[in-house]
């Protein structure tokens, strides 16, 4: 089997889903930016051959890289990169070279853009959040008196984590937004108050789930870019019954075939007219690739499992070999920003938690806004451990 990984490098922990498939007897073929004497040692082994394009922005440099492994390798029988950004040119490489084991480029839009996804939730009678794209600014108070006026959300149709996105509380938020804001497609959603709650996937070609996770986000990624906040979430030991049931029926109503899937849901904290009461779950958005940052890595350590080795086995047998540990617990993440002062050294951190922390590590610049500049990941047995971590890790000084 040939397998082009798109952008293997990045993030780092992404070596591992080259070496599962290394393992499982895949040709792992690499198609990156970054040079090859900075890739990992590891990633390095787990790669047949490495092409490096000077921009994996420029359609022209990768098609021509993927058809140099295919003259040289063969057929080419998946391309995949595992990432938000790319998605689109994965679809439309698998259509130009014909590779049939992902969606397509008439596909994707689906997949990408916010509007179209609230018509598939609906016919699933999954519970969703009264959405409208953004035309003028009299539309947006049509909107606003149909959905029970503010707060709304405005955020790109087609965007990642959250990136000009903004709540609006008032006429003159509203204004200031149409007079601002960036000239892409816009929606604008009512605004539900809960926690966001992932449900965590690796599908085989059923769109039945082989594995399945809980992650517990902020209730605002926004707020931590946008107020310079500090950001925590954490992977828990199960996924409660009716989480699994609305990412089920998900997985079914978007076709989702032989991925690794984070699709995202608001837990209400306060019950809203025509969407639930407290505790109920309501679809906030799909995003078909793994959860980000180091979250795979947290889903291991929660399960006791190795979920880069089950989506090796989903890509090579259509099923998981995996078994399951029986070890399930919770794991917490926690960073913090070099703007802010704290109380607890990073010696003090590191003392106190000892063996429970499982990663350490200073993150990269990219991903400094959205997830911290130095992050601590640690194991806990209860919800309780979780929140003594996370204030010990953020308490100000």
């Amino acid at each position: 089997m040939n397998f082009i990984f798109i952008s293997p490098h990045f993030p780092h922990t992404y070596w591992q889903f080259s070496d599962r498939l290394r393992r499982s007897g895949v040709n792992v073929l690499g198609i990156g930016d970054a040079p090859y004497d900075g890739l990992e040692a590891a990633l390095k082994g787990a790669l047949t051959e490495y092409y490096k394009v000077d921009s994996l922005e420029d359609y022209d440099q990768v098609y021509r890289a993927v058809a140099f492994f295919a003259f040289k390798y063969g057929k080419i029988d998946w391309l995949e990169s595992n990432n938000e950004y790319w998605l689109e040119q994965d679809a439309r490489l698998r259509t130009d070279f014909h590779i049939t084991t992902g969606i397509q480029f008439d596909e994707i839009g689906g997949w990408k853009h916010k509007s179209a996804m609230k018509p598939v939730y609906q016919a699933a009678n999954i519970p969703t959040a009264r959405c409208h794209k953004v035309t003028t600014l009299e539309a947006a108070r049509a909107f606003l008196d149909e959905a029970g006026g503010y707060p709304v959300i405005v955020k790109p149709d087609v965007g990642v984590g959250a990136a000009n996105t903004w709540r609006l509380d008032d006429d003159a938020g509203l204004e200031a937004f149409f007079r601002d804001k960036p000239d892409v497609p816009y929606v604008m959603e009512e605004f539900v108050e809960g926690d966001i709650c992932s449900y965590d996937a690796i599908t085989d070609s059923r769109c039945d789930p082989l594995f399945e996770s809980m992650t517990v986000w902020p209730p605002s990624i926004a707020d931590i870019v946008n107020k310079d906040l500090d950001l925590s979430y954490y992977t828990c030991a199960a996924v409660p019954e009716p989480l699994q049931d609305l990412g089920r029926r998900a997985l079914r109503a978007f076709n989702v075939k032989s991925r690794f899937v984070h699709l995202e849901f608001f837990r209400m904290t306060k019950a809203r007219k025509g969407l639930g009461n407290v505790g109920d779950f309501v679809a906030l958005e799909v995003n078909m690739r793994p959860a980000g940052g180091y979250t795979p890595d947290m889903m291991n350590f929660a399960h006791s499992t190795d979920c880069y080795q089950i989506w090796a086995d989903m890509v090579t047998t259509d099923s998981r070999r995996l078994p399951d540990s029986g070890d399930h617990h919770w794991c917490v993440y926690a960073s913090r920003k070099d703007s802010h002062r704290y109380r607890h050294t990073h010696e003090e951190i590191l003392a106190r938690y000892g063996q429970r922390i499982v990663m350490c590590e200073r993150m990269p610049e990219l991903m400094w806004a959205t997830m911290g500049c130095q992050m601590y990941t640690a194991h806990a047995y209860s919800e309780a451990e979780v929140q003594e971590f996370i204030d010990f890790v953020h308490e100000r000084a």
